[in-house]
């Protein structure tokens, strides 16, 4: 069994982030998921959430993911999101003004964005 696994996180727009890890775990509909080095393969619908990843050298990489696809096989696990931000692109004062005004708008899919962006901030 190999000591880390190739990831590749795609947004529709661009290259998210790509690199060496040890664990990434992440939200499904069937819920949440940690893929290591050695899973069996597998392929899943992706919920809103936070997504972490484990970096080989150590670090953590969290990420906002909204819907998607995830597939890992061979060692090598691709995320593949509607829409995914870095954690640490996210303006956390934007996201708490979305947030505000989804609640005050009832926009329940505006709202679980915001929130996703939030814990994704909150986790790195």
């Amino acid at each position: 069994m190999a000591a880390e696994l190739h990831v590749e996180l795609v947004a529709a727009d661009r290259s998210v982030w790509s690199g060496e890890a040890t664990l990434v775990v992440a939200r499904t509909t069937s819920g949440d998921i940690g893929v290591m080095p050695g899973h069996q393969p597998l392929l899943g619908v992706l919920e809103s959430g936070p997504v972490t990843i484990r970096t080989s050298d150590g670090g953590t990489v969290v990420a906002a993911v909204h819907g998607g696809f995830i597939s890992f096989a061979d060692n090598k696990l691709s995320l593949l999101a509607e829409i995914a931000e870095l954690s640490d692109e996210i303006d956390v004062q934007r996201a708490e003004r979305a947030l505000e005004r989804a609640k005050s708008d009832a926009d329940a899919f505006a709202e679980r964005r915001a929130d996703v962006r939030l814990r994704a901030v909150a986790a790195r």
